[in-house]
């Protein structure tokens, strides 16, 4: 039976991703998934391993540049209000993983609770944002998480606790396929004090980023010790275009997509920018941009 026979009323083929994404660029997958319940990811789950469908999950599509071409097998987005919610107990708060990070942090600071707050103008759900450690140096995701529980791809539930995880620079060893959700240990503060921090962090992230009606995305890893929209600007790409995707000239390591732009535009810059400061200061720059 095909899974959209199996699953019709969560299912929509041949779905247009771009509309799901923060760059409105992508080609359609061959079956977008909603599941509406847990009971329902895990049959979608067990189905695409015994079938061998392949599987993708899609979360707020902020750090992600979908391919032109239409993207195979299942693509499966967590939005429903199971997937979504976020409870807090004394100091710890328990957020599922399709909950945006942003309505997290507002939840924490409004309970007097401290430690997320400095991460906001990072978008992005709590399951993608704790998978990657989203983070600067005013402080990580990663060191609030307690506990994480996943679903690995036959649907089998699993509860990793702290001692169990490893972070390191924007990323983790978090690879099983769902994030269900997440328990964050924070300290009880002064709610004025962590509005205060937070007001801070916001302003000074987003001097550094483009403009919030812009459509842009960051594209490298820092290298070690080094800065990379430091190294692209030096190489003189700020303002760079190929077709409709440009080096932002605010933040040399974000891309801006006007419209019209392809992924084709975006990758063909990726390459252009990291052979550009390869030459420049013999430095080749890892991508930090998702690519499907």
């Amino acid at each position: 039976m095909p899974l959209f026979d199996a699953f019709p009323e969560i299912t929509k083929r041949r779905e247009p991703l771009a509309p799901y994404t923060h760059l409105r660029i992508g080609g359609p997958a061959e079956c977008l998934v909603q599941p509406r319940t847990t009971d329902e990811l895990k049959a979608v789950l067990r189905y695409c391993k015994t079938k061998s469908i392949p599987l993708r999950m899609l979360g707020g599509g902020f750090n992600l540049l979908v391919n032109d071409d239409p993207i195979p097998g299942v693509v499966m987005r967590l939005t429903g209000p199971e997937f979504s919610s976020i409870e807090t107990q004394g100091k710890t708060i328990r957020a599922a993983g399709g909950a945006q990070l942003f309505d997290l942090i507002a939840h924490s600071v409004r309970s007097g609770l401290g430690g997320l707050e400095t991460l906001v103008g990072i978008r992005g759900t709590v399951g993608g944002s704790v998978r990657c450690n989203v983070g600067d140096r005013s402080g990580e995701i990663g060191a609030c998480v307690r506990r994480v529980a996943v679903l690995h791809d036959d649907a089998s539930e699993l509860i990793r606790t702290r001692d169990e995880l490893t972070f390191g620079l924007h990323s983790s060893d978090l690879d099983e396929p769902v994030i269900l959700w997440v328990e964050f240990e924070l300290t009880p503060e002064n709610p004025r004090a962590v509005l205060k921090r937070m007001t801070r962090a916001w302003i000074i992230r987003k001097a550094a980023e483009p403009h919030s009606f812009q459509a842009g995305v960051r594209l490298f890893r820092d290298p070690a010790g080094l800065n990379a929209a430091s190294l692209i600007e030096r190489a003189g790409l700020a303002k760079f275009r190929v077709g409709s995707a440009e080096i932002s000239d605010r933040n040399g390591n974000y891309a801006i997509a006007h419209p019209g732009t392809t992924a084709k535009d975006v990758l063909k810059l990726i390459d252009h920018v990291r052979a550009k400061v390869k030459d420049s200061a013999g430095v080749t720059l890892e991508r930090e941009l998702n690519v499907w």
